[in-house]
């Protein structure tokens, strides 16, 4: 008790944008914005562009801390949660969502454009309604359907630039779809018990370890060919081709490590490594992006 009363009211608040995660989702927007020019992207498109998506998604986080918090004191790694704990109540939550998600919102659509505004409160509604109120609980499948909504940041950066839909942002929005499953999958093993005690039908509580094993297998197989397209489509260069590759086939060792091994490490060693291979993919996907120019630009 002692701890709630001394923590920062702000600590609170910003716990539930999941800082974390927009964080990864601004990298993937932002490297989205440099893809789309072949020069530096416009300091205010950056800055104004990338705040109004980050404030978008914190306000989808919040949304979803609201929406979860019966479930959250249920579940080890949720259970501190400041509205699962009561710090914050699901009234101020979604206030807060509101105002925060409303501030993004305005500023995408007066200083960037209606496009990106439109399709970044898409996403917001797909992740923080569709997946958390409905996918979440309704089907196994949940994360690969609802993972759609979290891969669009690189598209919403490409549209915040160009105020178009270009194959080429959609292609960057299929990296991350196919990454997704055998990232949280890997995390869904390490908390299968979480999962099965609050009846959210993930994968590994619904079809056991071993088929859920074998599906981040096969899903980290899709991710490797998926990430060679850029090269294959001329969106990216020799660099890009060569880094992807040896990130793949590490990605498809500890992939096949947790197929055979029964370490219980092993599945959070995969999903941690998951991050650091998105962040370390998009890094040299924009290394290449000004060593080798795409064609036409």
């Amino acid at each position: 008790m002692t701890d709630n009363i001394q923590r920062p009211l702000w600590r609170d608040y910003y716990e539930m944008t999941k800082p974390n995660v927009v964080f990864l989702m601004i990298m993937t927007s932002a490297i989205g914005m440099f893809m789309a020019v072949p020069g530096m992207v416009p300091l205010d498109v950056l800055i104004i562009g990338n705040l109004g998506i980050a404030l978008m998604a914190g306000s989808a986080a919040a949304i979803n801390h609201m929406i979860d918090y019966r479930t959250d004191i249920n579940m080890a790694r949720t259970q501190n949660r400041p509205v699962a704990q009561g710090r914050v109540t699901p009234t101020k939550a979604l206030i807060f969502a509101i105002v925060i998600g409303g501030l993004g919102m305005w500023m995408l659509m007066v200083f960037i454009n209606p496009l990106t505004a439109w399709l970044t409160l898409a996403s917001l509604i797909g992740y923080a309604f569709i997946y958390t109120m409905f996918l979440k609980r309704a089907t196994p499948q949940n994360i690969v359907i609802g993972g759609l909504a979290g891969a669009a940041p690189p598209l919403l950066g490409w549209t915040a630039v160009t105020n178009e839909v270009h194959g080429y942002g959609l292609l960057l929005v299929l990296i991350i779809f196919a990454w997704t499953p055998p990232h949280f999958w890997a995390l869904a093993i390490h908390r299968r018990e979480d999962y099965a005690k609050v009846d959210i039908p993930m994968l590994p509580v619904t079809h056991g370890d071993q088929f859920t094993r074998l599906q981040v297998l096969l899903y980290t197989i899709i991710l490797l060919v998926v990430t060679m397209l850029p090269y294959a489509t001329l969106m990216s260069g020799p660099l890009y081709a060569i880094g992807a590759l040896v990130l793949g086939l590490i990605f498809l060792w500890y992939a096949i490590l947790l197929m055979m091994a029964k370490d219980p490490k092993v599945p959070m060693a995969t999903f941690k490594y998951s991050i650091i291979y998105l962040m370390l993919l998009f890094a040299i996907m924009l290394i290449d992006h000004y060593v080798y120019p795409p064609v036409g630009f």
